[in-house]
């Protein structure tokens, strides 16, 4: 069982719904992990005019295998956490996809 396993979802009207924890200015781009019951996702954009909120959605559409327009931000666009929609998927979905997506952390 990976630790995205353990990622709190919820199901709310047709969407799931997760916290994300964001890295900008990451030197690598993708998804690394749980930081507390939030999901990290590092993107190289810098939190200016929007680019790393673009970047996250990029990030998180392309791990869960969903188009961009199924992504939103629903709270935090101005902060490193967010809470994130997701249309089309269920909780099941969104735990398998994620588990597959995620290459295995190394912590030293």
């Amino acid at each position: 069982m990976t630790d995205l396993a353990r990622l709190p979802v919820t199901l709310r009207e047709g969407a799931v719904r997760f916290a994300v924890r964001v890295q900008p200015r990451s030197s690598r781009a993708g998804l690394d992990g749980l930081r507390g019951d939030a999901l990290r996702v590092r993107v190289h954009a810098a939190p200016v005019d929007g680019a790393a909120n673009a970047a996250v959605i990029e990030v998180i559409s392309a791990a869960l295998g969903v188009a961009r327009r199924d992504v939103r931000i629903v709270n935090g666009e101005a902060s490193r956490n967010k809470l994130v929609e997701v249309v089309g998927l269920d909780v099941g979905e969104v735990h398998a996809r994620l588990g597959a997506a995620a290459p295995a952390v190394r912590r030293p």
